[in-house]
């Protein structure tokens, strides 16, 4: 067997492994439509989604759609996201990304990367989530989690954001990219930490190439959100 079959073979036992631990897996960012899903993953960034849920409980009921957002006080709005942190650019782009949605696109959330990304607080990470869980499109973000696992794991060797996710997208299958991201995302949280990985507790860990490195997937990740 070819190098490479075995690396795939490696990747393939380790997204089948994922599957099994995480059935269930989910966004865990509470929401009821494309539109609030956008927001709260505008708010996500440099924030965990247990404040983010904490704060749009308050916030959705506040603030209905984007009509609502649009013409909101701008101070008001920074008070009411405070929480998140980063509150005052963040209440800047919801403002600014509400109007271009009432103004072009008739209060729908677009449901194309390339519309996405050109809406304020929008990178490639939000653009993902958003056509991934909102629309069901195929869609592999790179959070910090994801991006610390692709490493750990031996997915991807890169540092730049957008070579991490081309790498994911190649090697696991297109039809399993939303499901993956979000595995991936619960073994970080759950054992797979940044700071001390629970490596004696991994059912991963006879897959894993331990070859752990720092790596700043903070600041890498969040300037892609």
């Amino acid at each position: 067997m070819k190098l490479h079959e075995k690396e795939q073979e490696r990747i393939n036992e380790i997204i089948s492994e994922l599957s099994k631990l995480y059935p269930n897996a989910t966004t865990a960012l509470n929401h009821n439509n494309p539109f609030q899903l956008l927001i709260a993953t505008i708010l996500s960034a440099q924030c965990t989604d247990e404040r983010v849920n904490k704060v749009t409980e308050k916030l959705f009921k506040k603030y209905k759609g984007p009509e609502d957002f649009a013409k909101a006080d701008r101070a008001e709005l920074e008070n009411d996201i405070r929480e998140c942190g980063l509150f005052k650019n963040k209440s800047k782009n919801i403002i600014e990304t509400s109007k271009i949605l009432l103004e072009k696109y008739n209060k729908r959330v677009p449901d194309t990367f390339d519309e996405l990304i050109k809406l304020p607080g929008v990178g490639r990470k939000t653009a993902n989530v958003v056509l991934a869980n909102a629309f069901g499109k195929p869609g592999f973000a790179v959070d910090t989690h994801v991006y610390r696992l692709a490493h750990r794991l031996g997915f991807s060797d890169e540092k730049d954001i957008v070579k991490v996710e081309e790498d994911l997208k190649r090697k696991i299958p297109e039809d399993l990219w939303i499901k993956a991201h979000h595995w991936l995302i619960y073994h970080g949280r759950n054992v797979c930490r940044a700071r001390k990985p629970l490596c004696d507790n991994c059912s991963l860990s006879s897959l894993c190439p331990k070859s752990y490195e720092t790596i700043e997937a903070d600041k890498c990740c969040e300037q892609n959100s």
